[in-house]
């Protein structure tokens, strides 16, 4: 098979949660953020630079569950933050910036939508007794139950300690119970410097938990995206070209041949 698609699928450039909230981010900021490798010229989409563009390979799954990202002061303006990458594969993907203060309206409609059924994701230990779960209810087609609901994975991006904030100010998420994720494996995320193997970004605890809800063709796909964006963004870091016949780029093409 060939190692790129012909033409980029019609979704490639469609702006998604977490695009639409970087674009409110940056008509409110008062300076311009200054990324590392500022003077690449970027893909708007991929946030890559041109030369490295991964638009074209694009993977956007159905699933049975949804993603909600409260999002840290400057996350969606990091063109390493991985959040994006959700939305760009989930299409029931909503993005909001956390604030301590104030609660857009849309957030808490969202929460109360009786369709989903909201968790929020974060490790157990520092949750209050009797809200720690071990894992989320199966897909209504897998249990038979028509009128089950949705699972909304409620996910706290930005650096360790603001997702700590995140989870102690907001009073509107404690009546949720807590998902703890338990991965065999230490964090692949090599974008950003981290002192624990054990805090996994965005992006992987996401696919973690689409895989337990029974979306394993979606968590397949954001893991394989994920690890084709890391090895792009490394090359553009370290000014070398990046293989298209590399076991994560062949990984992300039997995605997309699936």
């Amino acid at each position: 098979m060939p190692l790129t698609p012909a033409t980029p699928p019609a979704h490639a450039g469609h702006e998604h949660a977490v695009s639409r909230l970087r674009a409110t981010r940056l008509a409110a900021s008062s300076k311009p953020f200054v990324a590392r490798g500022a003077n690449a010229q970027r893909c708007p989409r991929c946030r890559l630079a041109t030369h490295l563009c991964i638009c074209a390979l694009r993977p956007q799954v159905p699933t049975h569950a949804g993603v909600c990202l409260l999002m840290g002061d400057i996350e969606t303006l990091k063109p390493s933050n991985t959040g994006w990458l959700i939305a760009d594969v989930v299409p029931d993907t909503w993005a909001f910036q956390w604030s301590r203060t104030e609660v857009e309206p849309d957030l808490l409609a969202l929460l109360a939508d009786p369709q989903w059924a909201p968790c929020v994701v974060f490790p157990p230990e520092y949750a209050k007794p009797g809200r720690a779960v071990a894992e989320v209810l199966p897909p209504a087609a897998a249990t038979g139950d028509a009128t089950g609901k949705r699972p909304l994975f409620i996910l706290l991006d930005g650096t360790w300690s603001e997702a700590r904030k995140m989870f102690r100010k907001s009073p509107y998420l404690d009546l949720f119970p807590v998902l703890g994720l338990h991965p065999e494996t230490a964090s692949r995320y090599r974008l950003r410097r981290s002192a624990q193997d054990h805090h996994f970004c965005t992006a992987e605890v996401a696919a973690l938990c689409l895989a337990q809800a029974g979306d394993v063709r979606a968590a397949d796909a954001l893991d394989a995206w994920f690890d084709v964006f890391s090895a792009h963004y490394l090359s553009m870091r370290r000014q070398q070209p990046v293989p298209l016949d590399s076991p994560v780029h062949q990984r992300l093409y039997g995605v997309l041949a699936g």
